[in-house]
């Protein structure tokens, strides 16, 4: 009985965190209409600063807070006024890219200045443990529960009884009535984003000072239970963030009681895809609500898309197929290669975000499932490798589309939201099925590529080997979208209900274009499975999502050819340049910025 109050407690405790980062993310969905995926870089933020004023500076504690709590605010009046202000009159999906690109920017800027090494945070508090019933306190826990009880009083002080307060509450409830009486509405930005930006960083350094650890992974798990903390309760909903907050936190610590702690982000992310299916606006929200804006066609930037004539495509074709042949370093071809896997995944979501309008944040995991498919067909039943990659891209196209169907009847941010959730979830499937993917040892001695029993071991060969799988990929992709499939797609991007209205089947046209998108991510991770030789969970992450995502804006959403353009500029570019790894996500940051803000539209148009 004892430990069960331990985890009850630890739940409530870690679910007081968790309601500092989802109350700052509910503040600004309630302005701005916008899930600030930065939110967890703040958190970063916070966590570094507090190690700097206590490792460095020896603060006390108090002041500590004060200092992580004003930078914090100041990093987010940064983001608001630079980052995301200038964007208010575009389109409704670009501030919540831009937002994953000042993420980027944000992770990786720490990662240089402090280096990606943990650290330990000492919460300058008594080692002690109080006796209370069954179970036991500490100091920390106390302060922990005394700063999320603080802020929400204070918080509500301040949307109840100042000025200020009255005009975040009348932006939240109608923003253009709020403007037409006067209110200044980037005033009120200011301040949300500050309080959040200030709340976020003060969670970071007590989580730090909670597990006596920081470092600079943490910024997107910490993004990733706010915002299923503030879906749970109601985007928009303060209160509701709150419980929903401690519920999480509950569940978690219940879940870590009876599993085991490999299950804890399991958990959260399965209470989210419920909730988005059952209750898409939450468990607090009103149910008379309407249901949330959708934001198929609302980033499809008006733009002519650049033609580009057949002969030069077929030029450039023959150019690279003819490459190997010139005198070229390994270099070259393997960096060639790792574009053509990109420009396979960019393919599939291309089509799926692009074409469709279901903007995919969790595309990696259509990479994992034809991964493990493929490697374990190979080395467990010995099918033959070409077979195996086209089971895995079968497999990844049927169990991806009935992965994310539920999501289909989602709208708005929730979609991304979904499919984000949906690629944690079968990362950490893939993590805790010990007895099929071997869990976290992951995959090893998986064979080389071969075509025809023949093993493709020289650069070369494996080099014409993905530009052909690419090749053949974007023939039939664009054969399709030439045809009354392709036509329906757009239809259903540009205006879901007038498709509707039309006739259109919403669910069975997703579902088409889902199996169509995950058969090429899943041939894509098949071929990379057996070039790597090793896979486990982590080898297809969520940075290769938003680098898929990046690509496809950068070449131009719906564009076939952009796709392939675009793989090769991202991946091409920095490896011409020799810039070291560590630089290259802070590109991909800066170039998911600059595109959102001058080319949302992508190099070669959107189509």
């Amino acid at each position: 009985m004892s430990s069960w109050l331990d985890y009850t407690i630890n739940g409530l405790i870690v679910g007081n965190v968790y309601a500092l980062v989802a109350v700052g993310l509910a503040l600004i969905f309630g302005v701005s209409r916008l899930i600030n995926f930065a939110q967890g870089s703040i958190y970063l933020v916070g966590a570094y600063i507090g190690w700097v004023a206590v490792v460095q500076l020896h603060t006390p504690l108090p002041l500590t807070i004060i200092v992580v709590a004003v930078v914090a605010a100041l990093v987010g009046l940064i983001i608001e006024r630079f980052g995301l202000r200038p964007l208010q009159n575009s389109v409704r999906i670009a501030p919540l890219l831009a937002t994953i690109g000042i993420s980027f920017v944000l992770d990786q800027l720490v990662m240089l200045t402090f280096s990606p090494n943990p650290r330990a945070l000492p919460s300058q508090l008594p080692d002690v443990r109080f006796q209370v019933g069954g179970g036991t306190i500490g100091p920390l826990d106390l302060l922990i529960a005394g700063v999320g009880i603080t802020s929400a009083i204070l918080l509500f002080v301040f949307l109840r009884y100042s000025k200020l307060g009255w005009a975040v509450r009348a932006t939240a409830q109608d923003r253009d009535a709020a403007m037409q009486m006067g209110v200044d509405v980037n005033r009120v930005n200011q301040a949300v984003f500050g309080i959040a930006a200030a709340l976020g960083g003060v969670s970071g350094m007590l989580v730090g000072m909670y597990y006596n650890q920081i470092d600079t992974a943490m910024s997107l798990q910490a993004t990733l239970k706010g915002v299923v903390a503030e879906v749970v309760g109601g985007a928009g909903n303060v209160p509701g963030a709150v419980v929903g907050s401690l519920l999480l936190g509950l569940v978690e610590s219940y879940g870590v009681a009876v599993f085991g702690t490999s299950y804890r982000n399991l958990f959260a992310f399965l209470l989210l895809v419920v909730v988005l299916v059952l209750r898409p606006n939450g468990l607090f929200a009103s149910a008379r609500q309407a249901p949330p804006e959708p934001l198929t066609g609302t980033f499809i930037a008006p733009s002519r898309p650049v033609r580009i004539p057949r002969w030069a495509l077929l030029v450039a074709v023959a150019a690279f197929a003819v490459l190997p042949f010139f005198p070229v370093s390994f270099y070259v071809l393997q960096t060639l290669i790792n574009a053509w896997l990109l420009g396979m995944l960019a393919l599939s979501l291309t089509l799926v975000a692009g074409t469709i309008g279901q903007v995919s944040l969790g595309h990696a995991a259509l990479l994992a499932i034809g991964a493990y498919t493929s490697a374990l067909l190979s080395l467990t039943l010995s099918v033959p490798v070409g077979l195996a990659i086209i089971a895995g891209g079968l497999m990844s196209a049927a169990l991806g589309t009935a992965l994310i169907s539920p999501s289909f009847r989602l709208r708005g941010h929730y979609v991304s939201i979904a499919t984000l959730a949906i690629g944690e979830i079968v990362s950490l499937v893939i993590l805790n099925w010990e007895s099929v993917t071997r869990g976290p040892i992951g995959i090893s001695g998986i064979p080389p590529l071969s075509l025809f029993g023949y093993d493709l071991i020289s650069a070369s060969s494996v080099y014409w080997f993905s530009f052909a799988v690419m090749v053949v990929l974007a023939l039939l992709q664009a054969r399709l979208l030439s045809s009354h499939l392709g036509r329906s797609f757009r239809a259903i991007r540009d205006d879901d209900i007038a498709a509707r209205a039309y006739g259109l089947s919403l669910n069975r046209y997703k579902s088409l274009a889902f199996i169509f998108g995950g058969f090429a991510a899943g041939v894509s991770g098949g071929i990379a499975a057996h070039l790597y030789s090793y896979i486990n969970h982590e080898t297809f992450n969520t940075q290769q999502s938003i680098l898929a995502l990046t690509v496809v804006i950068l070449g131009g959403l719906g564009n076939v050819v952009g796709a392939v353009v675009g793989s090769v500029a991202l991946v091409g570019l920095p490896e011409l340049f020799r810039i070291a790894a560590e630089y290259r996500i802070l590109i991909y940051g800066i170039v998911l910025l600059l595109l959102v803000r001058f080319r949302p539209q992508g190099l070669l148009g959107t189509i």
